[in-house]
């Protein structure tokens, strides 16, 4: 397995430069970007933009393994609202585009939400609507995908949605595509279930995986903590991994965005970097 890191890990004021530095002096060989409105890798980014921000990863000795975005909770592929969906559909089809110009071949997909209580407000859709045009928003952009050589990977987040390992398995086959698949994130499914129990279920549908822990007698946000301080199984986890033959990309998430350490926030980056060492060597 590839030892990466999200951007979304890094809460110093930092450029993209030092982030690469600090990522590299802590071990990782892969490293997942974040498509933003304004950041290093956006929505408006030129070809040659793209291109030149993945020699500059390359020149750091590290490897563009995916793409993320927080760009779909502000725009629910489920919703009632069209303009809503529309809008899900430009962020996926801009975010298919930005993988290939970096060169990464999976991107990290939220087709939609039921419900989503971190977002004040949120709006609540009713389940089976909601499934079906998360259908529909990824079998519309699947020849795309095919045809651009990446894969959406739909991940395991707090939407109330695909709360079963079953659900999301069915959901993914249901595409029929090797270019739909899963982005499994380790620490969101302990406040529903056992992440080594969907490891094995999902098996070959998981192409990327985020590392994070949690403390269920937190029960919000808050419970998300430092790799190895929580409650994940870190043992049964990596010995699922490596029962289904995973061995790409895991991504240490470290959320929520608020700093863990409110000084010296590279100190995050090298205790994440020495935890990901110890728990792949499980």
């Amino acid at each position: 397995m590839k030892k990466s890191i999200s951007s979304c890990s890094f809460y110093g004021n930092w450029s993209i430069e030092e982030k690469f530095k600090l990522a590299k002096e802590a071990g990782f060989e892969g490293f997942e970007i974040d498509m933003s409105e304004e950041g290093p890798v956006n929505v408006k980014s030129s070809d040659a933009d793209l291109k030149a921000f993945r020699k500059n990863a390359e020149s750091h000795g590290l490897t563009l393994g995916s793409l993320m975005t927080f760009l779909y909770w502000g725009a629910n592929g489920c919703s009632e609202d069209p303009k809503n969906r529309e809008k899900a559909a430009e962020i996926l089809k801009r975010q298919i585009e930005v993988a290939a110009g970096i060169g990464a071949d999976a991107i990290l997909v939220v087709p939609g939400a039921v419900g989503v209580d971190f977002i004040p407000g949120a709006e609540v859709v009713r389940y089976d609507l909601a499934y079906d045009r998360a259908k529909k928003l990824l079998q519309d952009a699947l020849p795309y995908a095919e045809k651009m050589g990446v894969t959406m990977c739909v991940e395991n987040v707090w939407n109330k949605f695909l709360l079963s390992p079953l659900e999301m398995k069915s959901f993914v086959d249901s595409f029929g595509s090797e270019r739909v698949g899963v982005y499994f994130d380790v620490g969101n499914v302990l406040s529903i279930g056992y992440p080594e129990h969907w490891i094995e279920i999902l098996g070959s549908r998981i192409k990327r995986v985020h590392f994070k822990d949690y403390r269920r007698n937190v029960g919000t946000v808050d419970g998300f903590c430092d790799l190895l301080s929580g409650d994940v199984n870190w043992p049964a986890v990596m010995s699922a991994l490596k029962k289904i033959g995973y061995k790409s990309f895991v991504s240490a998430e470290m959320i929520p965005p608020v700093p863990f350490y409110k000084h010296c926030p590279e100190v995050l980056i090298q205790t994440t970097g020495r935890a990901m060492d110890a728990i792949l060597k499980l």
